[in-house]
């Protein structure tokens, strides 16, 4: 588990820092720029790091669901190998999903006026400056990024399924205990695959909102993540204490 939290903490690094920066001097700067290369560089990065974080929840999930519906097999099935075996798989779908992404916007021709309605450089935006019918590329960031969200959520919620269905048939409570220990993770996924499923399933319209999910998704949630997982972790409470008593009575 916490092998897997320490790759979410570095992936969230990555998607926190794509277009925080950028995004910071542009509210301090009248003059508000990009260059095609960086625009199409955030695009990579976002989808890459996005990308792998989504798979990286579906193995989190994948393992919620070996440590309590098959305990006696967790270290068997959740060894080493296997969940480096499982974020090297996430590096490389997220990889695939970027690279197939900026395929399509790469070669697009750009005659102007180019001006990204976001905060960032994303493809429903960039897309829309285009001097050609777009409906096609569209339809086919769509059928990625669509599908790459709703299948991963799909997963992450038939995961939490088979939990609760497991443990039903348990002593009491067990259903209540289950879902303690899975909060902090549906919480995570919720926050995240929200708003990546709300923007990405509607590309062709521009909603009042799409701006503040945008900001949301790749700043706040990256950084709620590391207070979540702590807050909602019996074993870092206890080891916060322990160290904040320690300082206490140093001083």
């Amino acid at each position: 588990m916490y092998f897997l939290l320490g790759n979410l903490s570095f992936v969230d690094m990555w998607l926190a820092s794509f277009a925080t920066p950028k995004m910071i001097r542009d509210f301090l700067t009248d003059r508000k720029i990009i260059s095609f290369g960086g625009c199409m560089f955030q695009i990579f990065l976002f989808h890459f790091a996005g990308g792998a974080e989504m798979v990286l929840l579906v193995s989190m999930a994948y393992d919620r669901y070996v440590a309590i519906c098959k305990p006696l097999h967790y270290m068997t099935m959740m060894s080493r190998q296997t969940c480096i075996k499982l974020v090297f798989i996430s590096w490389v779908i997220g990889f695939l999903h970027s690279i197939s992404q900026i395929a399509f916007t790469v070669n697009l021709p750009f005659c102007g006026p180019n001006e990204v309605d976001s905060f960032h450089c994303d493809l429903p935006q960039v897309i829309k400056l285009a001097c050609m019918d777009t409906y096609v590329l569209g339809i086919l960031m769509i059928s990625d990024s669509g599908l790459i969200s709703v299948s991963c959520f799909l997963l992450v919620m038939i995961s939490y399924t088979a939990i609760l269905l497991s443990v039903r048939q348990r002593a009491a409570g067990s259903v209540t205990k289950a879902l303690s220990t899975c909060s902090a993770h549906i919480m995570v996924v919720t926050l995240f695959f929200g708003p990546c499923i709300f923007i990405y399933l509607w590309p062709f319209s521009e909603f009042a909102v799409d701006k503040f999910l945008s900001v949301f998704y790749t700043v706040f949630t990256p950084l709620l993540n590391p207070f979540i997982y702590t807050l909602r972790n019996e074993e870092m409470k206890t080891a916060m204490k322990k160290l904040w008593n320690q300082q206490v009575t140093f001083h």
